[in-house]
């Protein structure tokens, strides 16, 4: 299809780029913090907590992770939804509203009864929160990383739209920590107990900060000039279309190509955090306190690296950096399982950091990658339908598949191959599509009319 290209105007106040990139990387770290923690505390926590009738350790495990997989179903219709009305509202007004929406979920889970307390109501209860908690990151990614791109200078976007990655991370350290210093200071009765439900109260600090420091921000002056042409078409007549079925018409390569990207991506990252956990527990018989330390050592060095890896991406492109990325999961997991095995706690944290490593290649980028694969009227759309529907089948399936696999065949390995899989569809993803560090993302494409 013809491209139209069409520069729109940056009129209106800017915030400086540096609040921006604060806003985007303390509103992601919070919402992150919520997410981790349900997936770390659905390893270790929650088997015994919601599902203590399960016949076995690993059932009860997997049914804790079942109840993690939802958050990434309704991680999608997040994403629709945000997508639609950030399209159409605003980015900042989305951000505030999923900021709080997973705050309050988070809060709730804290205060949720256990199973010996309310019975098989506690399980329906505990799912309930995890589909709110999805919803509203699914509406947050897109939000978070466009209103950076689309205030920072060109030459620089992979640099400033990777701070909002750098979140997860954060976000993982503080889940990991506030859980290991638990740990130290109580015993396993304890923890089980009352002690797990501290750091999900915490959230409700860690939001109000979230909110406050986003709510100081300014909207995306290359929204606002969409904005005031959109008005302008409307005043003459001209209805614009709902963003969702313009970007489905417009952008299906653009969709299939971040969908395929994420997969290396989203399971490597969950089966290097998240598995591990269940992997040492289970298999290894060590302490659980064994892999949330390693993850606690290898997420401070993963949040201080991921920026390096975007400014990277704009000196060589994002495709060359990127593949590094997806073809280094992809062999690291083998060697991931197999320093694991050694049972050594040095080597542990050496295999997290390297798997970390080459997975910051993958995220430095993305969000700069992914801004640049749509245009302005549906890029929150475009970002969170590609993002968000990924998830379903790469993160949110990865840890249920890496424990059934697990539990068949009793050995890294067969995890390892399934990651490798995953790099395979995304380096093809990556190859397909031609590079777009060079994209104006004040250029409208795809025919769209100024």
């Amino acid at each position: 299809m013809a491209s139209t290209l069409v520069s729109e105007p940056t009129t209106g106040r800017r915030s400086p780029i540096a609040r921006i990139v604060g806003a985007s990387l303390i509103g992601t770290t919070v919402e992150w913090y919520d997410f981790f923690l349900y997936g770390v505390a659905a390893a270790a926590v929650f088997p015994h907590v919601f599902f203590p009738n399960a016949k076995d350790p690993l059932q009860a495990t997997l049914l804790s992770f079942a109840t993690y997989w939802i958050g990434f179903v309704f991680r999608p219709l997040g994403g629709l939804v945000f997508g639609h009305f950030g399209d159409r509202l605003g980015r900042k007004k989305l951000l505030v509203l999923s900021l709080l929406m997973m705050g309050i979920a988070t809060f709730g889970i804290g205060l949720l009864p256990g199973y010996a307390q309310v019975g098989a109501l506690a399980p329906v209860l505990l799912t309930v929160l995890r589909c709110v908690q999805g919803f509203a990151l699914g509406g947050e990614w897109g939000g978070a990383v466009l209103i950076v791109s689309e205030h920072g200078e060109p030459g620089r976007r992979g640099f400033w739209a990777s701070w909002p990655q750098a979140g997860a991370p954060a976000g993982q350290l503080i889940a990991n920590g506030v859980l290991a210093m638990l740990a130290i200071f109580q015993d396993d009765a304890a923890f089980l107990s009352w002690g797990w439900r501290i750091p999900f109260l915490l959230s409700a600090v860690l939001v109000i900060i979230g909110l406050w420091v986003r709510l100081q921000v300014e909207e995306s002056p290359l929204f606002k000039a969409a904005r005031e042409r959109a008005d302008v078409r409307a005043s003459e007549g001209t209805v614009d279309k709902l963003p969702l079925l313009d970007v489905l018409r417009r952008y299906p390569r653009e969709i299939l190509t971040a969908m395929g990207a994420r997969m290396a991506e989203n399971v490597a990252y969950y089966i290097f955090t998240i598995v591990i956990t269940t992997y040492v527990v289970e298999q290894l018989k060590l302490p659980k306190s064994f892999a949330l330390n390693a993850v606690l050592i290898a997420a401070a060095i993963h949040f201080c690296t991921i920026p390096m890896w975007g400014a990277l991406s704009d000196r060589i492109g994002r495709k060359p950096v990127y593949l590094i990325g997806a073809v280094g999961v992809g062999v690291w997991a083998f060697v991931f399982f197999a320093m694991l095995n050694t049972k050594s706690f040095a080597l542990a944290v050496i295999a997290v950091i390297v798997g970390l490593l080459f997975h910051g290649a993958m995220y430095g980028p993305q969000s700069a990658f992914f801004a640049e694969l749509f245009g302005t009227k549906v890029r929150y759309s475009g970002v969170s339908i590609g993002y968000q529907l990924a998830s379903i089948i790469a993160g949110g399936l990865a840890p249920i598949i890496a424990v059934d696999l697990l539990a068949s065949y009793h050995s890294g390995s067969a995890i390892a191959v399934y990651v490798a899989i995953c790099s395979v569809i995304s380096v093809v993803a990556v190859l397909s599509y031609r590079e777009t560090r060079q994209r104006d993302l004040a250029t409208i494409t795809k025919g769209e009319v100024a």
